[in-house]
């Protein structure tokens, strides 16, 4: 296969279909693709065991995903530069490298800020894994196929939230939750040999200033301010130091961020784009929308874990119909976008995830699984139909260069949501937990207090715990503060979802004409996928 095989349309290039050359390519793209996304939803379902495991609250283990997605949103604008200055296949190699020896590093950790430190290293190579990806893919398909590109990226997002539960709660169950990361080297040593074979040589090209200066500020601004919130439960009090001097230099160096990325010629996040309505209105609704449903994603399998008692596997498999809700309703939605103006159905799709929601707002320690599994496959047909045509719509109404960017910016968006909603939701359930009533004389192996809710969720795991408490209601009375618990933080989840339908209503409700059909893209036009 040639280079201009790959980089340019073939002359009958017109037809929506992806021919040979372009599904070699694709296969590529979508086992890294896999690989990553899968990495997230694996890891989701282990978090209460990295609880016991390193004895740490749940906000800090948290900080396994919410770092590793911040780690996601500072490369993604690197890897378009980076794309032009070194090539795509070297790039997406490095990227495939970084994310394998990652994955290695996180089995050996020993210690909670050790298995943050290298979600974070294996986040580097992972956020560049989908935009490159999706360069690669773009150049070969051409920008008039994005819709099918769509489609077949759109596989690993299917099988990741069904297969990713169930994988890690089986690999945890038989093995240990080391080979949630283990899993990942044979994968990656495949996906290099793969991709050595299979893309086309680099040309790399001169390609414009990177801003190093607005990394520096973005990143260690949302990392600082999220770390101060996700302090709040462990030190009781906005007045301690530990929350709000690194919560103060982290708005300070975002709000410096923003006033300083109106002067560069080019930005690390071009916030001028926001001038045009539609993609304003779609970040605003992307972002609020994320925060929501990403964070409270992440509480799902710990309430089957922490209040129903169930083994990590059967969480695994009691999530998985949101996923298969969302492979229903995915590619309708991405053949929908291209003709039905999104403002007529996203509403719709956000009405189901709304009422999917609010069952959760009900969640008790004996809530019928016939209910919630049926309203995660509610929320996951509701998915399906909000993301993927809220992105396609943003980006449809740019023109040349402005694709770029403002793919850059939507994905840039998408990570921070998934970070904060990540730091709070944990942070929220966490600080309602240690509001559990607690047990006179009974202290800990560090010697802290024991709560009514923290032994109930402890004998969860060690069922020999309830047999040595003299008082069998103080169990109950704990499993039912637990579950009042993550009801409450489910409570803002559904908030923030009908927030969402605020924006929403600013959607365009008229079929909007693409301006990018017709250009060629270049390596950082790289539609957005979420992951």
């Amino acid at each position: 296969m040639t280079q201009q095989s790959v980089a340019s349309p073939q002359p009958g290039a017109t037809s929506d279909k992806l021919d040979a050359a372009v599904l070699k390519v694709a296969g590529v793209v979508v086992l890294g693709a896999i690989m990553a996304i899968l990495d997230v939803t694996v890891v989701s379902v282990a978090l209460p065991t990295f609880q016991s495991e390193f004895d740490a609250s749940y906000a800090r283990v948290a900080w396994t995903m919410t770092g590793y997605t911040l780690a996601l949103a500072t490369v993604i604008p690197l890897s378009g530069w980076a794309a032009n200055r070194f090539g795509t296949k070297r790039l997406y190699m490095i990227a495939l490298a970084l994310f394998t020896i990652g994955s290695g590093l996180c089995a050996t950790a020993d210690t909670i800020s050790e298995l943050i430190a290298y979600r974070v290293l294996q986040g580097l190579g992972g956020g560049m894994l989908m935009p490159i990806g999706m360069t690669i893919m773009t150049r070969a398909a051409g920008p008039h196929r994005i819709g099918r590109l769509m489609a077949v990226l759109g596989i690993p997002m299917l099988l990741g939230p069904i297969g990713g539960p169930i994988l890690g709660g089986w690999l945890i169950d038989v093995a240990s939750w080391h080979w949630i990361f283990l899993i990942n080297l044979p994968i990656g040593l495949l996906a290099l040999v793969y991709a050595q074979l299979a893309l086309p040589k680099d040309a790399p090209e001169p390609s414009e200033s990177f801003d190093f200066l607005g990394m520096l500020m973005l990143s260690p601004g949302l990392a600082l301010f999220l770390y101060g919130v996700s302090t709040l439960p462990e030190v009781g009090t906005f007045a301690d130091p530990e929350v709000w001097v690194p919560m103060l230099i982290g708005a300070a160096l975002v709000v410096s961020f923003v006033c300083y990325s109106f002067k560069p010629r080019h930005p690390l996040l071009d916030l001028r784009l926001f001038r045009n309505r539609r993609l304003a209105v779609a970040s605003v609704t992307m972002f609020v929308f994320i925060i929501a449903f990403m964070g409270a994603g992440l509480l799902f399998p710990s309430y089957f874990l922490q209040v129903r008692g169930e083994s990590t596997l059967h969480a695994g498999l009691l999530i998985a119909p949101q996923g298969i809700g969302a492979m229903v309703t995915m590619p309708i939605a991405g053949t929908l976008a291209d003709r039905v103006p999104v403002g007529r159905t996203v509403p719709f799709a956000l009405v189901l995830i709304a009422a999917g929601f609010f069952t959760f707002t009900q969640v008790g320690p004996d809530t019928s699984y016939l209910l919630i599994c049926g309203s995660l496959f509610v929320m996951g047909l509701g998915m399906g139909g909000t993301m993927m045509p809220i992105m396609t719509s943003a980006l449809r109404t740019l023109t040349g260069p402005e694709v770029a960017r403002g793919s850059t910016l939507l994905n840039i968006i998408q990570q921070i949501g998934g970070s904060v909603g990540a730091a709070v939701m944990s942070v929220i359930l966490t600080n309602e937990l240690n509001g559990s009533r607690q047990i006179p004389g009974l202290t800990g192996p560090n010697g802290e207090p024991v709560t009514e809710a923290g032994l109930a969720i402890a004998a969860q795991r060690q069922p020999e715990l309830a047999q040595q408490v003299p008082d069998p209601t103080l169990i109950e009375r704990g499993l039912a503060f637990a579950a009042d618990s993550f009801a409450t933080t489910f409570w803002v989840a559904f908030a923030l979802v009908l927030v969402t339908f605020v924006p929403a209503a600013f959607l365009p409700r008229r079929r909007e004409r693409s301006q990018s059909r017709d250009d060629q893209p270049d390596a950082s036009s790289t539609p957005v996928v979420v992951h």
